[in-house]
């Protein structure tokens, strides 16, 4: 996230943490990532936020796991149904999986970083439609929509496992929908309506 200095999304996915292998003995470090040690043995493992794990890792002085919501667990339930997946679930309140992702993918080598933009993309095209319509059909009902189906519908739990990025979106496109209804709205009732 090179060119995001200022971009809160990007603070937040550079606090996230990832799970670091260290390769040599690191002398009067063993506090990194909780550690009660004095020093970090090799082959030890710790929790390191993204912001020092990119110095750690770049000084080939430890290796690290791909995080948990881009397993292999997770990216075979994005391929069979990405609507399916709650991104909100996967990385905690307040980050953006997408974020997150980019900021993994930037540290990756060249074959899994493609791997791993090509998931985001595939991700991202496959929940944008739903995203979309979900934000049109909430903004026609009005400002008593918010309850078709229960709580636990369909609709109602894609829209609350939707990540950050996909929320500003649907914010938007409910925002656009309203306006295109009220300027609809109004030129009706003019004298003269040109379609």
């Amino acid at each position: 996230m090179d060119n995001d200095y200022f971009s809160i999304d990007a603070i937040l996915a550079e606090n996230q943490k990832v799970q670091c292998k260290f390769k040599q003995k690191i002398p009067e470090m063993g506090h990194l990532g909780g550690g009660s040690e004095r020093d970090i043995i090799p082959l030890s493992k710790r929790q390191i936020p993204i912001w020092l794990a990119y110095i750690i890792i770049y000084s080939d002085w430890a290796d690290f796991d791909i995080p948990q919501p881009f397993s292999n667990k997770v990216r075979n339930a994005l391929r069979a149904e990405p609507r399916s997946v709650r991104l909100s679930n996967l990385v905690g309140a307040g980050s953006g999986w997408y974020a997150f992702g980019k900021t993994i993918m930037d540290m990756l080598g060249d074959e899994q970083g493609i791997e791993m933009s090509e998931m985001l993309v595939s991700t991202f095209k496959g929940r944008l439609v739903d995203v979309i319509d979900q934000a049109q059909h909430f903004a026609a009902l009005g400002p008593v929509g918010g309850g078709s189906g229960g709580v636990d519908s369909a609709p109602q739990m894609f829209r609350e496992g939707l990540d950050t990025t996909e929320r500003e979106l649907f914010i938007l496109a409910q925002d656009s929908a309203r306006r295109m209804k009220r300027w609809f709205e109004e030129g009706s009732t003019g004298a003269k309506r040109v379609l």
